[in-house]
């Protein structure tokens, strides 16, 4: 791969399209009734990985100016001038035009339109206006990042239905503590370029709070496919021991000095809960079928 080719790749934020793949196809298997064609698998992952591709491109041309002032992103494409933003908008639209016709025409016409949307609520509504408007942006903007799992479950079902909307509100919960735990991180950095993150707006303390009460809403939602049936005993078993790991470091970052040592270690474990929880109603899901 040369340079060129795998800067347009670190535009797509490949690792953060990767786990909204694996969270779609946890729709998808958890949605389906049949086995799913292969075609079907297929299309439906490309597609949506090309539009949350250029959706994630738009972000990088929207936030360019700042991403070269944060030491976190300073050395991204377009803020080093490896990339030229005319050629970063060329790769997002065909990204999106060719992600957009594959599920419209091989997967359906709900998928399609549920993922433009999402496409535009994160790279618009949330780049745009919310992310510089106010500190609740990851609240509400976060439901654009949540939406892989009825995607992934509107693809094989070609409905929306309340179980979908229950995985949804698992990452929507997740959402604002994860990237909380970041800006407290990178405090200094996001107060640098202005933007109006939580622990800017309201200081430290309250961000750490807030930190736990979404972590237990969060271990709320995760214990919903549970009590409704939709998972089994594995799921439960290993979802409990994620939420005391999630709780753990929400607390020791409640009570910490060191604020940013621990905060980076709690943004970690987050994604390693949100991963380790798909794949393992994945795989109780594989187990209850068989």
């Amino acid at each position: 791969m040369t340079i060129n080719l795998r800067d347009y790749l670190i535009l797509c934020k490949p690792r953060v399209v990767l786990l909204m793949l694996l969270t779609m196809w946890a729709g998808m298997y958890l949605g389906a009734t049949n086995p799913i064609p292969w075609w079907l698998w297929i299309t439906a992952t490309i597609g949506i990985a090309f539009m949350s591709g250029s959706a994630a491109t738009l972000n990088h041309i929207i936030d360019h100016r700042i991403d070269a002032i944060m030491d976190r992103t300073k050395s991204r494409p377009l803020a080093t001038g490896k990339l030229t933003v005319n050629a970063a908008w060329t790769f997002a639209a065909i990204q999106g035009m060719v992600g957009f016709l594959i599920l419209y025409f091989w997967v359906n016409a709900l998928t399609a339109i549920l993922t433009l949307l999402a496409a535009i609520g994160y790279s618009a509504v949330y780049s745009i206006y919310l992310k510089r408007a106010t500190s609740q942006n990851i609240v509400i903007g976060g439901l654009s990042g949540a939406m892989p799992p009825l995607l992934g479950w509107t693809s094989v079902t070609g409905q929306l239905d309340p179980q979908a909307w229950l995985l949804v509100l698992i990452i929507f919960t997740w959402t604002p503590a994860h990237f909380w735990a970041l800006c407290l991180h990178r405090y200094h950095e996001y107060k640098k370029v202005s933007i109006p993150m939580l622990p800017i707006t309201h200081g430290i303390p309250f961000t750490k709070f807030n930190i736990v009460l979404y972590s237990l809403l969060t271990i709320a939602c995760s214990l919903l496919p549970y009590a409704i049936g939709m998972s089994g005993q594995l799921y439960f078993i290993c979802v409990l021991l994620l939420d005391t790991g999630l709780i753990a470091y929400a607390l020791k970052l409640q009570f910490a000095t060191n604020d940013n040592k621990i905060a980076l270690k709690t943004f970690q474990y987050s994604l390693v809960y949100l991963t380790g929880l798909f794949l393992v109603i994945l795989l109780d899901h594989h187990l209850m079928v068989n």
